[in-house]
């Protein structure tokens, strides 16, 4: 859905995001295949009008930096009481609670109650390793009380590994296969 997420205003973006973007049948046979390997397939919605749909096929929900404050999505992932890993880039310790609060909130409102891991992340691509702020780790567990982990996206796999060391239990890796795209 790349029309929901860059103004038609740019359409060599639009065109550019539209060759990429993957069909709800594109999702359900990745998730099919990620299933069959024994793989856990999870997706990270932009827009709330899809979460519905990829609830069917995930057994979590990552919720982007730049989303962390996007309250109608964090409502609609909340509202499916699934597991919420939520990268905390671009965002201070009161607004990642607050974006806690509201995917907490919206599944007490159904009924239902979910646990949220925080991912440490600079927003940065790539990150430069005198800028990943590896402690931030602690200070998220310290402060949270909760699961927390690292959205790396450093060059090489140094700072995943010392991330563990410092408390990390989940890592998201960003990594490219060409960087001409």
């Amino acid at each position: 859905l790349p029309e929901k997420l860059v103004s038609a205003l740019q359409p060599a973006r639009l065109e550019q995001l539209a060759r990429y973007a993957f069909s709800r049948e594109q999702f359900a046979e990745l998730a099919g295949i990620a299933r069959r390997n024994g793989v856990m397939f999870l997706s990270t919605p932009f827009t709330p009008d899809v979460v519905p749909w990829l609830d069917e096929l995930v057994p979590a929900f990552k919720i982007a930096s730049g989303d962390n404050n996007y309250v109608p999505l964090l409502k609609a992932v909340g509202a499916t009481g699934k597991p919420v890993i939520l990268s905390t880039g671009m965002a201070g310790l009161a607004e990642i609670e607050r974006a806690c609060r509201v995917v907490e909130s919206a599944a007490a409102d159904c009924g239902k109650r979910t646990d949220i891991a925080l991912l440490h992340c600079v927003s940065a691509y790539p990150t430069p390793p005198e800028q990943a702020n590896l402690r931030a780790i602690q200070t998220l567990a310290g402060k949270s009380g909760r699961v927390v982990g690292y959205s790396d996206h450093t060059l090489g796999i140094d700072a995943a590994v010392l991330s563990v060391a410092l408390g990390a239990r989940i890592i998201e890796k960003h990594f490219t296969l060409s960087k001409t795209q």
